[in-house]
């Protein structure tokens, strides 16, 4: 990797772990920025560098870095918001791979590539969120109740979030080329 590959993935890593700590505390799943800052990676890095920078960040909050909303640790992945954090790494990758492919990138466009990635993020998270309250922490819950307290409640803000990438993503982007700033 060469030296801005580096430094652009621990930045974006570094503000996905920002983004956990800027929350509203709501029933099971709290919202964060988190979301903001993944599908902000997905649009902006390289098509090698994407869900790296997330990986770095799951990475860095496993081996015991408060990096997540809840702290850190390898105990982590038997939280039930876990899988929203595989859901980053996957829709960073999703986001970026279908953005390499848009010629010239305008509101719809990025609009839909990035619900594309929170796609992901809610299948992993709510899928996860019902397997550790039912397999792990022995509490039976319903699908009904992880799609409710997992998706329902929370994609008001994430839906916000995507509008608001869409829309700063055009003139971040086409600042970023202009700078060099994308690996793409």
């Amino acid at each position: 990797m060469e030296t801005r590959e580096l430094i652009l993935v621990s930045l974006f890593a570094a503000l996905t772990a920002i983004g956990a700590f800027i929350r509203i505390p709501i029933p099971y799943v709290p919202f964060t920025l988190q979301f903001l800052f993944c599908a902000f990676a997905g649009i902006l890095l390289g098509s090698k560098l994407r869900a790296i920078s997330q990986i770095v960040y799951v990475l860095v909050g496993l081996i015991g870095v408060p990096a997540f909303t809840e702290g850190g640790g390898s105990g982590y992945i038997f939280k039930p918001t876990f899988g929203y954090l595989i859901g980053f790494i996957v829709a960073a990758y999703v986001i970026g791979k279908i953005t390499e492919k848009i010629k010239e990138l305008n509101l719809i466009k990025a609009l839909l590539a990035t619900l594309s990635g929170l796609f992901f993020v809610y299948l992993f998270g709510v899928s996860y969120l019902y397997l550790i309250y039912n397999l792990y922490l022995g509490q039976i819950k319903n699908v009904e109740w992880a799609i409710f307290y997992g998706f329902t409640v929370c994609i008001g803000g994430d839906l916000f979030l995507s509008l608001v990438v869409a829309v700063t993503a055009i003139k971040v982007a086409a600042f970023a080329k202009k700078s060099r700033l994308t690996l793409n």
